[in-house]
């Protein structure tokens, strides 16, 4: 029973609706959206790391994008698959804020490396001559830890924000907490938490997405006025990253917009199919999309697969 002094809900309501009616089928394809995170992902990071050609700027962020996603599963499926499993629509409090967390956490150091390997095409291809002194690995990883660092501090901050606020309401909309979900049940004005969300979304998606979009028009014009040889060495670097970053800021816009202005008018198919593809779609897009289109990595994956011939 909740404590009257606490003002906080012990337990949140997802919003499952009816998944539940027929939860051994959607088991099934939470299982199988696991195994295609989870497989695929760890495939790719441990050929980067037993291929030393394959120790270069592009494939560590990319690997750290793998590894972002079988991180996000590791806390994201088993929710599900135990909720869905034991109809169980409720989360508490404590572990409700703790998902807001990483699922923000997973979406802002996507959007960085995203950002990161965008920069890394623009110096190979920009100024080719300065690649190698710019793009040190020890630079790399730098930026992965900056990134990081940066994430958890931001969005940590966030959820002290959302900690602080009395809520009248326990009803999740989405079948996973995330920030916006519990402010919007607060008692009290949330004017700061608005204004701190919005300096978020000015720095995590606009300024970030103008990086990428400026490193991306500096390398079409480049490969304007180059060979073929140049125009196609970079659409297969880049084409992978332009689909996964077009996924990615389309799946979190439409997340971030429907759930703060029209949570109820749609329909909850397309709310849920919406919400689901920020968090299923994306990782499983990332394995399959640089583990199949660039070709250099993608002979390292398979290697161990080939039929060895006698000679």
């Amino acid at each position: 029973m909740q404590n009257s002094s606490d003002p906080h809900p012990a337990f949140f309501t997802l919003g499952y609706g009816q998944l539940t009616s027929i939860r051994y089928f959607y088991c099934l394809l939470v299982s199988v959206g696991f195994l295609l995170n989870v497989v695929p992902n760890s495939l790719i990071i441990v050929a980067v790391i037993i291929h030393k050609t394959l120790h270069e700027p592009v494939y560590i962020f990319i690997s750290a994008l793998c590894l972002n996603g079988i991180l996000e599963s590791v806390y994201f499926y088993p929710g599900i698959f135990a909720a869905l499993f034991y109809k169980v629509q409720t989360i508490s409090y404590s572990f409700c804020l703790l998902q807001a967390f990483l699922v923000h956490l997973y979406g802002c150091f996507e959007m960085t490396t995203l950002t990161a390997m965008a920069f890394d095409r623009y110096v190979c291809i920009c100024n080719p001559l300065r690649y190698n002194n710019i793009m040190l690995l020890s630079n790399v990883y730098k930026i992965l830890a900056g990134s990081w660092t940066y994430s958890i501090v931001a969005f940590g901050t966030h959820v002290l924000l959302t900690y602080r606020l009395p809520l009248c309401g326990s009803e999740i909309l989405k079948i996973y907490c995330d920030n916006w979900s519990i402010v919007r049940l607060s008692c009290i004005d949330t004017t700061i938490n608005n204004i701190y969300g919005l300096f978020i979304v000015s720095t995590f998606v606009c300024l970030l997405l103008m990086l990428i979009m400026y490193s991306y028009i500096e390398i079409l014009r480049v490969c304007a006025r180059s060979s073929q040889a140049v125009i196609a060495k970079a659409l297969q670097t880049c084409t992978p990253q332009l689909i996964t970053t077009f996924n990615l800021i389309t799946a979190s816009g439409f997340d971030i917009f429907l759930y703060r202005y029209i949570p109820t008018i749609v329909p909850y198919e397309f709310r849920l199919f919406m919400s689901l593809e920020f968090l299923v779609v994306s990782p499983i897009l990332n394995a399959f999309v640089y583990g199949l289109k660039m070709s250099e990595l993608r002979a390292k994956i398979f290697q161990p697969f080939k039929f060895q011939g006698t000679p």
